[in-house]
């Protein structure tokens, strides 16, 4: 029998439907959650994640201050609009989308963003926040992955979780996220990598896979037990000449063979990016009501 498959489109359209009528309560006390966003340079792929953000705030009633600059911005002039917003009270969350053109220092411009705005969660403030508990904004993607497992019944709590990847964005955060005293959470985990000697002896022990690995085909269906669920993260773009684009997206598990096996599997495209920004649009709210005392 074939997987369920874990419909990300869905889950994320169900938290946006949330989030609408919280924003909607929100504005009747004279409270706009704002969004400040940088994209430095033309990269398609930026532009593309970029404009969906747009679209999405403006879908759930978020003001969004959009900064679209060219790519020989310097890395001051970058520093001062990022100054700017954290001074800005309209401001809630600042997204600086990466990568950055290579003459501009990403962890200086990471850090100069007030930790109170930093709805991507990757201030080391934050960063050391999520490691050990606290409160704080959780990266959007790995905060994504926990929603879909809980939103799909998927009990953690005592379940074996191999993560492959072992990423700042994704595979470092889940692990640690997983590994937390909190519900949704209490799993035992191990974190595997490219580099993991015998990476099936590892994953065929999961109750949960989550690959993170940026590579197709990372896990293949002998390297998963039957029932096992599978949380697919990997967006790679491989040649296919029979799209009139000249390719389409994959993620990190073969996902036609790996459905076979599973209980339940995430698509690619349709699975865990549309959380990501949805996850984005949680923290910017969660910012808002913080900075107006609602809790």
């Amino acid at each position: 029998m074939s997987a369920k498959i874990i419909d990300g489109k869905r889950i994320a359209a169900d938290i946006r439907d949330e989030l609408k009528a919280e924003v909607a309560a929100l504005k009747q006390k004279g409270i706009v959650p704002g969004l400040g966003v940088i994209l430095v340079g033309s990269d398609p792929a930026s532009q593309s994640y970029v404009s969906a953000k747009e679209k999405a705030c403006e879908n759930i009633g978020i003001y969004s201050d959009d900064n679209r600059l060219p790519a020989e911005t310097t890395q001051e002039e970058l520093l001062a609009l990022v100054e700017r917003m954290n001074k800005d009270p309209k401001i809630n969350g600042i997204l600086v989308q990466l990568p950055l053109p290579k003459h501009i220092d990403e962890s200086a411009i990471l850090l100069a963003i007030d930790p109170d705005k930093d709805v991507d969660g990757f201030h080391p403030m934050n960063v050391g926040k999520m490691m050990v508990g606290e409160e704080t904004f959780l990266p959007c993607t790995p905060h994504g992955v926990l929603q879909m497992l809980k939103r799909s019944g998927v009990e953690t709590e005592g379940a074996h979780v191999v993560v492959v990847g072992r990423s700042n964005i994704v595979g470092k955060p889940v692990a640690n996220m997983l590994l937390q005293k909190k519900d949704g959470a209490n799993a035992t985990v191990t974190l595997c990598h490219t580099r993991t000697k015998d990476l099936g002896y590892h994953t065929r022990q999961a109750d949960i896979i989550i690959a993170a690995s940026g590579w197709p085909n990372t896990v293949t269906a002998d390297m998963v037990k039957e029932g096992a669920v599978v949380i697919d993260v990997g967006v790679n773009r491989v040649e296919d000449a029979s799209r009139e684009r000249g390719y389409r997206l994959v993620g990190d598990v073969d996902f036609d063979a790996v459905k076979e096996k599973a209980s339940m599997i995430t698509p690619v495209p349709g699975g865990v990016g549309p959380m990501t920004i949805t996850m984005l649009l949680f923290n910017t709210v969660i910012s808002a009501k913080r900075a107006n005392g609602i809790d």
